[in-house]
């Protein structure tokens, strides 16, 4: 098999971390519109991720946030994203690196996006040559996250055991020789 010099998969996984990107800075500008809203699952102790010592307490390995009617002073940079959140009446504010970012799911129009992570990349630069690399994981029709983090707000519109779709790899559309 072919080396990939180009580098397809670190280019798709930077493009669609500029789609979430595009998508929370139209969201700190103008707010969230209609009816969407976003589910966020990150590694809760990647590099760069700052969370409460409580929160980290409850969710030490990744954690699920919904952004949607509560959250205030969303602020988004080229790498990371800052929100206020509270989280069982205790304002909180994180700071959540696009590269800690799992999953990303907009149950309103059932749009998601599945990230490998910086940890899991780290784990393949160990695989031996011309094993596929991990790919960013794009689903459309997005499987429902575990929320792993409460929000005062307790909306009936999350995502439901059993709402689902294929994950699709990207490896399945390069060509096989």
């Amino acid at each position: 098999m072919a080396t990939d010099q180009i580098r397809y998969d670190v280019l798709a996984r930077d493009a669609l971390r500029g789609v979430l990107r595009r998508v929370l800075m139209d969201a700190a500008e103008q707010g969230l519109p209609g009816e969407h809203h976003f589910f966020i699952t990150f590694l809760s102790k990647a590099d760069g991720v700052k969370i409460s010592p409580r929160l980290l307490a409850q969710h030490p390995e990744e954690m699920t946030i919904i952004l949607q009617h509560q959250f205030w002073d969303l602020t988004v940079t080229e790498d990371r994203f800052e929100v206020g959140l509270s989280f069982g009446g205790v304002p909180e504010r994180l700071v959540v690196p696009f590269n800690a970012i799992k999953s990303f799911f907009d149950p309103s129009v059932q749009f998601g996006l599945q990230f490998e992570t910086a940890e899991t990349e780290a784990t393949a630069a160990d695989m031996p040559p011309g094993a596929p690399s991990p790919q960013v994981l794009a689903v459309p029709d997005a499987p429902a996250l575990p929320v792993a983090a409460e929000t005062e707000d307790k909306s009936e519109d999350k995502p439901k055991p059993g709402d689902g779709a294929e994950v699709v790899r990207l490896d399945r559309f390069r060509k096989k020789k």
